[in-house]
């Protein structure tokens, strides 16, 4: 077995505080990267936009597969991979098309559920246990999916449904992750796929192609980079401090979603949403330091 990759991080961002600072930074960046996502789907169809984003966040990483060598894409789980592939290009498309429709906030509030079903998805799968106190977090959670998105009354609105699939999708994707992370590598993982989503996004990309501008393409690369450095900014916080330093941290992205879709989109979540969140947040926030917790004690 290869001697890990070690990527190198800014000394800002080392120790306690820098993880916490790399944490909130990487909120903000995944926060940015879907205000652009849901400002180019204007003109764009959001499966362009995701197959795009998938493009331009191989060419984010082919530096760190270079320096690793032809072993990154070494796996003794190809075929989960491809399972994973396919999970993660339909998620990112269902969660681009989301955001297409949906206030960003409400987006962001919902998202946040792929814990609460990858946490359903481990105990079913992955024989992980859950007790009453998780249950009962998982049960918060989906009240709060419900006051958000109201089934039945007449401000219901679909795109809370699609951001609530694209979040069922993500929750199995970390499932899969789990299981294949016990014998891969991250690099490894994030390489297979990025490549897989390139070619699930680009099925459907086929029947709603539009030629982007210079302009567009600027901003597609741009989210292409932000999307593949978030993703290597957060599990490196978490790795760097402990969990319940960095994880009530991702819910900044809430704030940061708020504040850009109000400024950028004159979007103001109402108080249902806020109640909804505070809820959702609640639950997530305690199965995720409970498996953390359970983790550094060996028990997942």
């Amino acid at each position: 077995m290869r001697p890990p990759v070690v990527i190198p991080i800014p000394v800002v961002f080392t120790g306690t505080s820098g993880a916490l600072l790399l944490a909130v930074a990487a909120t903000a960046i995944f926060a940015s990267m879907h205000a652009l996502v849901r400002h180019l789907s204007g003109n764009l169809h959001p499966f362009e936009v995701a197959f795009f984003r998938s493009i331009f966040g191989l060419v984010a990483i082919a530096p760190l597969m270079w320096r690793v060598g032809p072993s990154v894409l070494v796996s003794r789980n190809p075929g989960l991979l491809a399972v994973r592939g396919l999970v993660g290009g339909l998620s990112l498309m269902t969660w681009f098309y989301g955001l297409s429709i949906t206030p960003i906030a409400t987006a962001t509030a919902l998202s946040f559920t792929s814990a609460i079903f990858a946490s359903i998805g481990a105990a079913i799968f992955l024989r992980e246990r859950m007790r009453l106190r998780r249950w009962t977090a998982v049960l918060l959670g989906f009240s709060g999916v419900l006051i958000i998105v109201r089934p039945g009354l007449a401000l219901f609105e679909p795109g809370s449904m699609v951001i609530v699939l694209a979040a069922i999708l993500w929750g199995v994707g970390i499932v899969l992750v789990k299981t294949i992370a016990r014998t891969d590598e991250t690099v490894t993982i994030v390489a297979w796929t990025a490549m897989w989503l390139i070619m699930v996004t680009a099925i459907p990309v086929w029947f709603v192609w539009t030629a982007p501008t210079w302009t567009q393409l600027a901003w597609l690369l741009l989210i292409g980079i932000l999307g593949t450095v978030g993703t290597f900014a957060w599990p490196q916080a978490l790795k760097t401090a402990d969990a319940s330093l960095v994880i009530p941290a991702d819910f900044i992205r809430l704030v940061w979603a708020g504040a850009i879709g109000f400024v950028a989109f004159g979007e103001i979540p109402d108080r249902w949403m806020w109640i909804g969140a505070a809820l959702i947040i609640g639950s997530t926030l305690y199965i995720g330091l409970r498996e953390a917790k359970l983790s550094k004690e060996g028990k997942l």
